[in-house]
Order: C-alpha cells, then structure tokens, then sequence
C-alpha cells in the first residue's frame, strides 16, 4: 500500500520517510525496505473472541495454519457480539508560558481532525514532496486511526483569543482485527527535538493496542530505524521482509 506522501529525505527522527523502494516507479534494482514491527503484546482477548495463538505469519495469513506438509483452513466460531470501539481522545501533552507571557499548550487527539491545507503546510516545512490534495483528503478520510499533535497559543492580553496551529501528525491503515501499519508520522522541525514525536507514536501505539490491533508495523529509512527500534519495534521480525510490486511502464 502507498502511503498518502512520498517522503523525502530530512534530518527529522519524528518524520516516516518512506524508503526510495517504496516510491511507485519502475526501477532496475530495488533495495530492501526497511520493515518493522511493534513487538509490544496487546491485553488477552475476551473468553468471546477467537484467539489465534500464532506467531506473526499466522495473524497476517488470516486464518490459515499450516500442519506438517499441508495447510487446513481454520474455520471461526461465531462472531462475538460486536464491541464499541473507544471514542477518541483529547490529551494536553504539555503546557508553558511563552517570553510575552501568552501560555501555549500542545494538544494530542485521535479524533483525525485535519484540515488538508494544514497538513500540506506542514509537510512543506518538513520537506516532503507535494501531492494532490484530494488524495490528501482520501488518505485521511480511509485511514483507521488519525492522531494529531496541535499548538494552542492563548494570549494573555486578548480575551478569549487563540492560536491553534497543527505541528504533527501520524495515521493508520488497518483490517480491523489483526494488522495496522503507521504512515506519515511528522513533527514541525521548529518543535521536533522536545520528545513530541516519541510522545505522538506512544499514544498512537497504545490506541491500536486499546482496540485489539496486536500487529503494528512501519516502513523507515536508515536514519530514523534507531528511533523506532527505542519504541519497541523490530527490524524485519522472524526474518521477514517488505516486498514491494512495480509497474512494468
């Protein structure tokens, strides 16, 4: 699956930038992605939900085990009765006061609200690429999970006056039950540095975990593999690899 931008390369360590391999082009070698998964394990599922007690490969391959030579397919109980899903979450990660006294707050949310020239913006500060809008708009709008970090300037001298401004972002795509994958993480440059990006991934982490997702993955470039592997990410688990298919044009 593309992502909704091609990432170009930055010094950020809060930014996915997706590997050259992963642009969708022809190309006469392709270099390995990076692949990484989360290995933090999520809650034991319900007495109600089918648990497939497999590694990786078996919650990937939805549904299919392998039994000596052969493969038998699993067939599952009756769905349980249909859990609600948590509402989304507001969060001020952090609270200061500015030099001319204004206070700023940085605000977490998993509601995916986002204004597309907002977000167009943000990518420009960081480097990437621009891409239509309107596939700005259907990536978010088919994204799973869409989490935001927001800047709140309140001025101390104008009443019920305020500033707010998107500085991050990181989404989502997932089946619902087994698998997520994280796209575009980005941090505005001018507040990367202050644990916001790190801060961003543990809660977008732990709102897929909150909803039974227990195989998380990502694609990133060389030099933000370190970063990632800090929160619990493996490179290429169980030996692994991400493939990639290209048009032959």
């Amino acid at each position: 699956m593309a992502p909704a931008f091609a990432a170009a390369p930055s010094s950020s360590i809060c930014g996915v930038r997706i590997p050259k391999a992963c642009h969708f082009e022809a190309q006469s070698t392709v270099p390995k992605p990076r692949f990484l998964r989360n290995r933090v394990a999520a809650k034991t599922r319900s007495d109600a939900t089918w648990s497939l007690k497999a590694g990786l490969w078996d919650s990937l391959r939805s549904g299919f085990l392998k039994n000596n030579n052969s493969t038998e397919t699993v067939e599952p109980p009756p769905a349980p009765l249909e859990v609600e899903e948590p509402l989304p979450e507001e969060l001020v990660l952090l609270e200061r006061t500015l030099p001319d006294g204004s206070t700023e707050q940085i605000l977490f949310s998993s509601a995916g609200d986002v204004d597309v020239y907002d977000l167009q913006a943000l990518c420009d500060k960081v480097g990437w690429p621009r891409r239509p809008l309107s596939k700005i708009a259907a990536s978010l709008r088919n994204s799973y999970l869409v989490a935001t970090l927001h800047s709140i300037i309140k001025s101390s001298e104008t009443e019920g006056g305020e500033k707010k401004q998107l500085i991050g972002m990181a989404r989502a795509t997932s089946d619902h039950a087994f698998n997520a994958t994280i796209w575009d993480v980005l941090v505005d440059p001018s507040y990367q540095g202050q644990g916001l990006g790190k801060a961003l991934m543990e809660k977008v982490i732990r709102t897929l975990l909150q909803r039974d997702i227990n195989n998380i993955t990502l694609f990133a470039d060389n030099k933000v593999v370190d970063f990632y592997k800090n929160l619990g990410f493996e490179v290429d688990p169980q030996g692994i690899k991400g493939m990639f298919w290209y048009p032959r044009f």
